[in-house]
């Protein structure tokens, strides 16, 4: 047992007061911007935080790079560090519907209270998947660990209520038409075509969903788009 360093005595620390968004960057870029800082922002006044400042850091021209801000009470703050996740999934990914649950009032903002994402990617891992998704008190399934989804239920575009509003999953539905409504459990046996979207991996398809007891295959494409906040990074 050790002393808590200086400084850790603040409410960022201690409690996790804090607000953060991700960027992906293309060689010192950052891609979609001002969607993550007006999203930012509107974290900011829900939780009481200071407004970020609207300009981008100065950044190395990594090929392609992750930008974190997080915002606390004494300002926000930077990081930016390359983005390599890897050879391309060509046959998409599998993901696990995990017994993990979003924060009723805080899931639709990206804090500091981040021990339940946390704990479902690690679920995911454990059971050989990408990605782990959590489920709302009713039992709506709402967000992933690290990635937000996105389903064709029915021939159509379905975003799932309830969770964070996903920057880069925004920018692929431009000029598509689709629906965000609750999604049950139950529902995701009824799921033809599913992605991921976020900003370290792209857009991936998902080619298995594995729950308790079951799991549903699905017919996994890759968009076609050379977008550089869509696309894998390789």
């Amino acid at each position: 047992m050790r002393p808590l360093p200086p400084g850790a005595e603040a409410g960022a620390w201690l409690h996790g007061a804090t607000t953060f968004t991700t960027l992906r960057t293309r060689r010192g870029l950052p891609l979609l911007w001002e969607a993550h800082l007006a999203r930012l922002a509107g974290s900011c006044v829900f939780l009481g935080l200071p407004a970020p400042e609207d300009r981008p850091p100065t950044l190395d021209p990594l090929p392609w790079g992750l930008l974190r801000l997080t915002t606390t009470p004494e300002g926000t703050f930077w990081s930016h560090r390359p983005l390599t996740p890897g050879p391309r999934p060509t046959e998409g990914v599998r993901v696990l519907l995990t017994g993990r649950q979003v924060h009723p009032q805080l899931a639709p903002h990206k804090t500091g209270n981040y021990l339940p994402y946390l704990l479902a990617g690690r679920d995911a891992g454990a059971a050989g998947a990408f990605e782990g998704w959590l489920t709302d008190p009713e039992g709506r399934v709402v967000d992933g660990g690290r990635t937000s989804p996105l389903f064709d239920l029915g021939g159509r575009l379905v975003v799932p209520a309830g969770g964070l509003p996903g920057v880069t999953r925004a920018a692929f539905l431009r000029r598509q038409d689709f629906q965000e409504r609750a999604v049950t459990v139950a529902e995701l046996r009824e799921v033809t075509r599913a992605w991921l979207c976020g900003s370290g991996v792209g857009v991936v398809p998902v080619r298995e969903i594995a729950g308790e007891g079951w799991e549903v295959r699905l017919t996994s494409s890759w968009p076609p788009t050379d977008d550089p906040a869509l696309v894998w990074p390789e």
